[in-house]
C-alpha cells in the first residue's frame, strides 16, 4: 500500500489489485507478488474462525467484505440489504446477493474444525523455486516415514485418552453440557483433548454478560476437592473469576487459563470446601472483566482423600521404537528450520465452479430463496458494459466496474475522503455514507470538480492532494471571525481552516523524531519474531507508526489514549476526544519520560549553544516556532531556580512540558 501511494499508482488500478490482483497478468515475479499481496485486503476482516456452522461463517465473511467495500469505496451501506431491501437507499436485496455471489465464488477460507485463511506462495526466481521444491520433497518424505512409524508405535502420550467420557472419572463430574448457561457460549472440539463431547468458550466477546452454573448433587455431606477442567492457550484469559458457593459461605478463585492445567493437563484445583447434601451448593464461572478467551470443559468434585484419582488411565503400555520416532521428529523439525524461506501472503483464489447464490431469507443462509445471478448495483450505471464470465468469480469485473471513469460514486467518495483528511471534515461530512441517511455535500459543484479532475489526471492521488493544498481554502488561518461564529459555527462553508489535532501516529512519530530515535526504515516485517499471540505483546520498536503492528485486541497504550479507531470497524472519520487520561499519559508515561530525557541528552551535547539558544532549539524542534517573550521568560525562570547540576535534570522536564502543550498536538 505504501509503495502504491509513493509511486502514485492510479487509484482505480490500486482498487483493482486489492480486489482481484491474483487474477491480473504481471510482467515479472515482483509485480505478480505485489498483486497477490494486495488481495490480503479481502482477508483481513474480523473473522470468528472457530464458528462451527461453516455456511454461516462464509456468509458472515462475505457480508463483512461487502460492508467494508461499500462504505470505503462507494460510500454506501450495502450490508443493510442482507436481510431486506435497503430501507433508505436504492439497494434491493437482489443486488446485495448479486454482489455476494462474486465473493461466494471466491475462496477465502480453508475449512477445518477451526477454519483458516489461505496462505499463497509468492513467485520467486527459478533457482529459489528449484531449491524450495527439493526441500519440500525431503520434508514430505521424512514426514511420511514418521506417519508410518507412528502407526506401529505407542508413545507415553497415548497412555492417556485424549477424549474422556465423564463416566470414566471419579467423584461427581458435571460436563459443560450439563451447566446452566447465561448468554451465548460457543461449543468447540478444536483441541481434540476434552471431557465429554467438547468444551465451551466465550469467543472473547460480551464480557460481563456470560456465566456458567454447575450444581452438584451430593449423596452425603462432607469436604470435597473442587477441580476445573479448561483448555489452556496463549490467547486465553489470565484472571477468570470462579465463585464456589459452599456450606461455609462463598469463595472466589481466579484462574489463569494461559497456564496449562497442572493435573493431567486437564484440571486445576480450586480448593477444598465443605458441602451439605442439601442447600445452595454450586459453582459459578463468569467472563466478567476478563481479557482473552474463557474456556470451560467440566467440573469435578472429589471427596477429600481421593484427589489423586482424577483419570482412570487405560491399561495400555508404551510399545514400539519411541526413541527412533523422537529422533526422526527432531530431524524433521531441524530440516524445516534449515530450508529456504519461501515468502507467503494471505490471499484468496477463485472457486473451481463459480456461480450465483440464493437470496438468504431474512439473512439466514439456511433458508434459501430465489437464485440470483452475479452482478453489480443496479442503481449505479457505468458506460461500459461489463459482463461476468461463467468460469470466473467476477472479482476482476467488479474491480473494473468500481474504477470505471463513468462510475458516479468511486471518484467522488475518494476525493471527498482526501478533502476530509486534509481539511478536517469532508464536503460530505459523513465520509462513509453518501446515501439518504448521510449528509448532502456542502459544495456539490466543488466535489464534482475535484472528482472530474481526479479522473482526468489518471486517478492520481498526488495531483489531487496538490490541487487541494495549493488552494486558498487550505491555506487559510484557523482563526474564525465573529461573523463565522454566528453564521456557521460548524464551519461547513470552510470560511477558515479547521483546527485539527494531530492523529496519534503523528504525535508518536513527532516525539520519536525530537528524541532522535525515529527509525525511517521502509518495508519489511515489524512484528517481533516468534510472536504467537497478541496478548502481552510488547511494542518496543521505533519504526514510523504506519508500520506499528495493529492487533484487534491489543493496541499500544498511546494509540488507545489518543483515539485510534477500532481495528474491527470501518471508520472514515476518527473520533477526537479531550479526556484526562491524555494529559496524565503525557505527564506520567514512561515512554514520554524516556523520550524527553533522550531529547535533552542530544540538546546538551551542543556545547556551543547558549541557554537562550537551547530554549529556541526546544521550541523549534517540538513546536516548529520560536517561543514568545512570555514563554521564554517562563522557561528562563524555571531554569534559574536550578543549580548547574540540576539543570541537566531540568531540560527533560522542559521537553516533556512542550510535548504536553496544545500547540504540539494541534495544527492551527
Amino acid at each position: 500500500v505504501i509503495q502504491a501511494f509513493n509511486s502514485d499508482k492510479s487509484f482505480n488500478r490500486f482498487l483493482l489489485e486489492q480486489i482481484a490482483g491474483d487474477l491480473l497478468p504481471a510482467k515479472d515475479n515482483r509485480e505478480s507478488a505485489d498483486n497477490i499481496i494486495a488481495t490480503s485486503f479481502l482477508v483481513l476482516g474480523p473473522t470468528n474462525f472457530e464458528r462451527q456452522d461453516k455456511k454461516v461463517l462464509e456468509m458472515d465473511v462475505i457480508d463483512e467484505q461487502l460492508d467494508t467495500l461499500g462504505k470505503a469505496i462507494l460510500g454506501m451501506t450495502i450490508g443493510c440489504a442482507r436481510c431486506h431491501d435497503h430501507k433508505f437507499d436504492p439497494i434491493p436485496t437482489h443486488d446485495y446477493y448479486a454482489l455476494a455471489g462474486i465473493f461466494k465464488s471466491t475462496k477465502t477460507l480453508i475449512h477445518d474444525n477451526v477454519s483458516r485463511w489461505i496462505d499463497r506462495k509468492l513467485p520467486v526466481d527459478a533457482e529459489t523455486e528449484k531449491k524450495s521444491n527439493e526441500h519440500d520433497t525431503k520434508v514430505a518424505l521424512l514426514d511420511n516415514k514418521i506417519k508410518e512409524l507412528k502407526k506401529n508405535t505407542t508413545t507415553k502420550a497415548d497412555a492417556v485418552k485424549k477424549i474422556i467420557d465423564p463416566k470414566d472419572l471419579d467423584g461427581i463430574v458435571i460436563d459443560d453440557t450439563k451447566a446452566k448457561k447465561v448468554g451465548e457460549w460457543s461449543v468447540s472440539k478444536f483441541s481434540n483433548f476434552f471431557i465429554g463431547t467438547g468444551y465451551l468458550h466465550d469467543e472473547n466477546k460480551n464480557k460481563g454478560e456470560l456465566t456458567l452454573s454447575f450444581t452438584p448433587e451430593f449423596t452425603k455431606a462432607g469436604k470435597y476437592e473442587v477441580l476445573l477442567a479448561y483448555q489452556a492457550g496463549t490467547t486465553r484469559a489470565n484472571d477468570v473469576p470462579v465463585t464456589i458457593f459452599h456450606g461455609d459461605g462463598e469463595t472466589v478463585v481466579h484462574v489463569n487459563m494461559q497456564k496449562n492445567p497442572p493435573i493431567d493437563g486437564r484440571f486445576v484445583s480450586l480448593g477444598q470446601f465443605r458441602f451439605e447434601n442439601s442447600g445452595q451448593n454450586f459453582v459459578l464461572i463468569s467472563n466478567m472483566d476478563t481479557k482473552g478467551h474463557v474456556t470451560v470443559d467440566a467440573l469435578q468434585f472429589l471427596p477429600v482423600g481421593e484427589a489423586e484419582k482424577v483419570v482412570k488411565p487405560p491399561a495400555k503400555g508404551e510399545t514400539g521404537d519411541t526413541k527412533a520416532l523422537k529422533k526422526m521428529e527432531i530431524e524433521l523439525k531441524e530440516l524445516k528450520a534449515s530450508g529456504p524461506v519461501r515468502p507467503i501472503a494471505m490471499s484468496v483464489e477463485d472457486e473451481k465452479k463459480p456461480a450465483g447464490i440464493n437470496i438468504c431469507i431474512r439473512g439466514n443462509v439456511h433458508t434459501p430463496g430465489p437464485l440470483v445471478p452475479r452482478g453489480f448495483l443496479s442503481a449505479v450505471k457505468v458506460n461500459n458494459t461489463i459482463k461476468i464470465p461463467d468460469n470466473a468469480s467476477g472479482r476482476k469485473e467488479f474491480g473494473l466496474w468500481l474504477g470505471d471513469d463513468s462510475n458516479p460514486l468511486t471518484a467522488r467518495v475518494y476525493a471527498n475522503r482526501v478533502w476530509s483528511w486534509l481539511l478536517g471534515s469532508g464536503l460530505v461530512r459523513t465520509t462513509d455514507n453518501f446515501g439518504t441517511t448521510g449528509e448532502a455535500p456542502s459544495h456539490p459543484e466543488l466535489l464534482d470538480f475535484l472528482a472530474a479532475g481526479f479522473i482526468k489526471d489518471n486517478w492520481s492521488t498526488k495531483k489531487l492532494v496538490r490541487k487541494i493544498v495549493t488552494s486558498q481554502t487550505y491555506r487559510q488561518s484557523s482563526e474564525e471571525s465573529t461573523l463565522a461564529q454566528q453564521k456557521d459555527p460548524e464551519n461547513k462553508t470552510f470560511s477558515h481552516m479547521n483546527r485539527k489535532r494531530l492523529e496519534v501516529e503523528s504525535i508518536r512519530d513527532a516525539i520519536l523524531m525530537v528524541s532522535g530515535k525515529l527509525d525511517f526504515a521502509m518495508g519489511g516485517s515489524t512484528i517481533t519474531p516468534g510472536t504467537s499471540s497478541e496478548y502481552g505483546y510488547k511494542f518496543t520498536d521505533y519504526r514510523r507508526s504506519v508500520y506499528t503492528p495493529i492487533f484487534r485486541n491489543n493496541l499500544p497504550e498511546i494509540f488507545e489514549v489518543f483515539d485510534f479507531p477500532d481495528p474491527n470497524l470501518v471508520v472514515g472519520k476518527r473520533n477526537v476526544s479531550t479526556i484526562a487520561p491524555q494529559a496524565l499519559y503525557l505527564m506520567n508515561n514512561s515512554f514520554i519520560i524516556a523520550k524527553s530525557e533522550e531529547a535533552a541528552l542530544h540538546l546538551l551535547k551542543e556545547n556551543t549553544l547558549s541557554e537562550s539558544q537551547k530554549i529556541d532549539s526546544v521550541y523549534f524542534q517540538v513546536l516548529g516556532r520560536s517561543p514568545t517573550p512570555a514563554e521564554n521568560a517562563k522557561v528562563v525562570s524555571f531554569l534559574q531556580e536550578k543549580s548547574e547540576k540540576e539543570k541537566e535534570l531540568a531540560w527533560p522536564l522542559v521537553f516533556q512540558a512542550m510535548f504536553s502543550t496544545l500547540d504540539f498536538r494541534y495544527l492551527h
